[in-house]
């Protein structure tokens, strides 16, 4: 599973690393060192535009999976298990047709403590590396009719080395090469389904090798007090 995240980057570090142009003012985001549900985060995602030309953009959706369909007071997914994105009736046409990136810095998991409380992991790359999950989205009509409200969700999968050591579920990770063949646009052909996924569970094995976790200290625990641009939230509590 993944409940909260970390996006260390700003827009312009982001641009660069996806060679990407910006829309929703997804280039003005600064480092974020906790995100929750139903805010909003940078999502990278491809399109051909009427001339046919491929165009990669960074902009900002709200986590937590809206389709057109879905009932406003329905259900609204922030995780999609990567075992049945093809078959699951909520994942099934965005993992066809409207594949994302969800740029992050790590992420956390908690653990059931002696006292009855929660202790925070933060689960990222030992060099502070952008690590690129594997998203769906979906789009619908703002309320105001002027264009379009984006959401997501993250795909996981069974968690692999250090990211098993707290929790049994984990972000599907893309290394670099893979990011382009997941962004693809278009609607997948039947054919395709089954090697993409493939790929995935692949790519994302290799990248939870590289992983390290580390315990952080409580203050992430409280959503409403705590301070969303302060890097203290990841500092690794001492060993003693």
């Amino acid at each position: 599973m993944c409940g909260r995240f970390t996006l260390a980057f700003d827009g312009d570090g982001m641009l660069h690393a996806y060679l990407a142009t910006s829309q929703d003012r997804a280039a003005e985001w600064n480092p974020v060192y906790s995100i929750a549900p139903r805010t909003k985060a940078p999502v990278v995602r491809e399109f051909v535009d009427d001339k046919g030309e491929l165009h990669r953009s960074l902009e900002l959706a709200r986590w937590g999976l809206h389709p057109s369909w879905a009932k406003d007071k329905g259900p609204r997914p922030i995780n999609a298990r990567l075992e049945t994105i093809a078959t699951n009736g909520m994942f099934r046409g965005p993992f066809s047709s409207a594949r994302a990136v969800v740029p992050m810095t790590g992420y956390y998991e908690w653990v059931e403590a002696d006292d009855g409380g929660k202790d925070p992991f933060f689960i990222h790359h030992p060099q502070g590396e952008l690590l690129h999950a594997a998203g769906l989205t979906a789009a619908r009509k703002a309320e105001d009719g002027d264009g379009w409200d984006v959401t997501f969700t993250i795909v996981t999968r069974e968690a692999r080395d250090a990211s098993g050591e707290v929790h049994d579920r984990m972000p599907v990770f893309l290394t670099e090469d893979a990011v382009a063949d997941w962004l693809v646009p278009g609607k997948l052909e039947p054919e395709q389904k089954d090697p993409l996924l493939a790929q995935l569970d692949q790519v994302s094995t290799t990248m939870a090798a590289e992983l390290v976790t580390v315990p952080v200290d409580r203050q992430v625990n409280n959503v409403r007090t705590l301070d969303r641009t302060d890097p203290s939230l990841i500092a690794p509590l001492d060993a003693d």
